[in-house]
């Protein structure tokens, strides 16, 4: 038995936890550089649709009062462990599923505990400790929770939590979802899917495994078999590792400097060796793009990329940043008003098990993997923050620095912006 756990409207129930005076008024929060709308309160999907960009609902929001605010990932991702940490105190096994969703084993709780009852107390338990909202999806295998989650929050006689333990009412329940609806129902598939005159998740699981997998694959095969209660989909405890790790983001404003770009590309490549480091992986293949913005009908629309294959495998910020900053020499074109700038790295392998070449010239540097330990140590642990020189000493008006015009303290996350309440 299985439960979806999903925190409702995730950024815009953190920016109220400190700010309660915001429930029930229209909210949103933006995405990095404060481009488009990523998170809406429950008033504000009305009229403001996921995804708006900024600078067209810009004189509407302020018009209207209308609570904004610019993305806050280090306050979220805090939010987000506190959640995780309640649930996994609660249940026997849990998958972290998301930034704001979890599944959890509940085989056997259902034998001590109603399973409503049980949802209900999650569902406490999370709003006494998080201040969070959370929708509670229950049922037999995974595919069928992630559609009782979804009910949870579009029916509100619900209350936030469905059971969908008994066929009948999985069976009710999918005559009522569209098959765009179904966890791994892509919109060509569903188009694709409508053809045939499947348009309910109901429809959908009345289709025979063998015809799904002739149509669609076995993914959709399993689909098919998880809407009929058959388990396909376990729970997976351990993250699997990423096959490629990119750092991406557009600049505050357009740039014509190569200083500005090459400090943006130092950044990328150093958060993205800290990532490789956290998932305990070696690269050897290291990617730079940079480009102007598609939305310009001033700029030209230019896509400059290059690659490299590090002579060794490595997970050294140094070595990574060297190599980053190597191949945007190679792309920079002058006079181009640039908007954007990512590094990608890829070809992954373990530490321990990295092949080095034999007639190689380079090698790694002495102690890398200490030093590299020593400097994740101290950042995560935020003691202090250790950067490396190539990205400059970061000032919020540099260009590159994204914009964060709206953004809110870091409320349970630096002991600066702790709140002070005055009785």
């Amino acid at each position: 038995m299985f439960a979806l756990i999903d925190v409702n409207s995730f950024y815009v129930s953190c920016e109220q936890v400190f700010q309660p005076d915001l429930k029930g008024k229209p909210t949103v929060v933006l995405s990095n550089n404060d481009g488009c709308v990523i998170s809406r309160s429950e008033q504000a999907k009305a009229f403001i649709k996921m995804g708006a960009p900024w600078f067209e609902i810009e004189s509407m929001v302020k018009a209207n009062n209308i609570a904004v605010f610019s993305s806050n990932y280090t306050y979220y991702a805090d939010m987000s462990m506190r959640v995780m940490e309640v649930l996994a105190s609660l249940v026997p096994k849990l998958e972290v599923y998301s930034i704001d969703e979890a599944f959890c084993d509940l085989t056997g709780i259902d034998s001590l505990h109603d399973l409503t009852q049980f949802g209900c107390y999650l569902q406490q338990q999370i709003m006494q400790r998080c201040h969070l909202p959370v929708g509670v999806g229950i049922a037999t295998t995974k595919t069928l929770a992630k559609l009782a989650n979804f009910a949870a929050k579009q029916w509100k006689g619900a209350k936030g939590v469905v059971d969908l333990s008994q066929r009948d009412r999985q069976q009710k329940l999918m005559s009522l979802i569209a098959v765009d609806e179904v966890w791994g129902i892509g919109r060509k598939l569903a188009n694709k899917l409508k053809l045939m005159n499947i348009k309910t998740a109901l429809d959908l699981s009345q289709l025979p495994p063998s015809d799904a997998r002739k149509f669609g694959s076995v993914v959709l095969e399993r689909t098919v078999r998880e809407l009929n209660g058959v388990s396909c989909l376990t729970l997976e405890q351990q993250q699997k590792a990423k096959k490629q790790i990119i750092c991406s983001r557009s600049f505050g404003r357009k740039i014509t400097e190569f200083e500005f770009v090459r400090q943006s590309i130092c950044a990328h490549a150093e958060r993205a060796a800290e990532k490789l480091r956290q998932q305990r992986q070696c690269c050897r293949f290291v990617r730079v793009a940079i480009q102007t913005s598609r939305f310009s009908s001033s700029d030209p629309a230019i896509y400059r990329y290059a690659s490299k294959i590090l002579s060794y495998p490595t997970q050294d910020s140094r070595d990574i940043i060297k190599a980053a900053t190597e191949i945007l020499l190679q792309i920079w074109q002058p006079g181009v008003r640039y908007s954007k700038s990512s590094v990608m790295l890829s070809d992954f392998s373990e530490p321990d098990l990295s092949q080095l070449s034999l007639f190689a010239t380079e090698k790694p540097l002495a102690n890398a993997y200490s030093l590299m330990q020593v400097i994740d140590t101290i950042n995560q642990n935020q003691i202090g923050k250790i950067g490396f020189a190539g990205q400059g000493l970061i000032n919020k008006k540099y260009p590159w620095v994204m914009k964060q015009e709206y953004l809110s303290p870091h409320w349970t996350t630096d002991i600066n912006q702790i709140p002070i309440v005055k009785c």
